[in-house]
């Protein structure tokens, strides 16, 4: 057939007309919705109208000047291109940066640990209530299907606010995996152990309950006292210390278990 005979003797240039339309569609997507859309379109006019027929006239009527107006005039025009899509350039450029197939690679390690160490130290001092729940092997979806789903980044100041009183989701417990906070408002099992504290709270059964029914960690704060406590596998450990804390966290997050809270239990 005379198009694939084409094609075979000058498959260079069916590449090259390839790559400008690929090249022309992602810069067009780019720009899609944006103010530089219109400008890009006024350019195109500009080009076709004033651009293609000085080139015809130069080369025609052996125009010398004008063509090497014209040609050194890309330059230029390449650099005023870059200044007017400044906001799209660097609009483009972070969506790549964030693009998931290049995150691996560049993506700088986010401890939450210290977030969560941050959030709980800062909401101790202001004596806001929290119960976090930092979940391990075992999943924690038959409580965090009853909350609100967020799938957020794990930061100090998102877990302030969430707790934060008048907030609409500070009742109940967040849940947190990795270097997400999944769900918020989420309720939580209260203890059955009979020899609970009877001077502790919902909050702090809940936080035991928890962790009787998986390898969780729990994380109480005491909206009376202040007061950081820790549970695990059913047992309460309070007035843990920011540092004893910071560590534990930390060794969960690298999956390399953790020692018991070197303080005093209860119950």
């Amino acid at each position: 057939m005379p198009l694939i005979h084409w094609l075979t003797n000058n498959w260079q240039i069916a590449l090259e007309v390839l790559l400008l339309a690929c090249l022309f569609y992602f810069v067009l997507s780019f720009l899609k919705g944006s103010r530089g859309a219109g400008v890009l379109r006024g350019l195109a006019i500009v080009f076709l109208i004033v651009v293609v027929i000085f080139l015809t006239l130069a080369a025609t009527l052996d125009m010398y000047v004008l063509s090497w107006l014209i040609n050194r005039g890309a330059t230029f025009v390449a650099f005023l291109l870059i200044v007017i899509f400044q906001p799209e350039l660097r609009g483009a450029l972070l969506r790549v940066g964030q693009n998931p197939l290049f995150t691996p690679f560049f993506r700088e390690s986010w401890d939450a640990s210290q977030q969560i160490t941050e959030a709980v130290m800062a909401m101790a001092r202001e004596r806001i209530g929290a119960l976090i729940a930092v979940q391990r092997s075992v999943g924690l979806k038959t409580f965090t299907e009853g909350g609100k789903r967020l799938d957020a980044e794990v930061t100090a100041e998102l877990l302030v606010s969430i707790f934060r009183p008048g907030s609409p989701l500070h009742d109940g417990a967040v849940v947190i995996k990795g270097d997400r906070l999944i769900a918020a408002a989420c309720l939580f099992p209260l203890s059955e152990n009979p020899n609970i504290d009877t001077s502790l709270g919902t909050r702090h059964r809940a936080g035991m309950g928890v962790t009787e029914e998986s390898d969780a960690i729990a994380i109480i704060v005491s909206e009376e006292t202040g007061q950081v406590s820790v549970a695990q596998n059913g047992r309460l450990t309070r007035n843990v210390e920011e540092k004893t804390l910071r560590q534990l966290l930390h060794a969960v997050s690298s999956e390399e278990g953790f020692q018991a809270v070197p303080a005093k239990e209860a119950g």
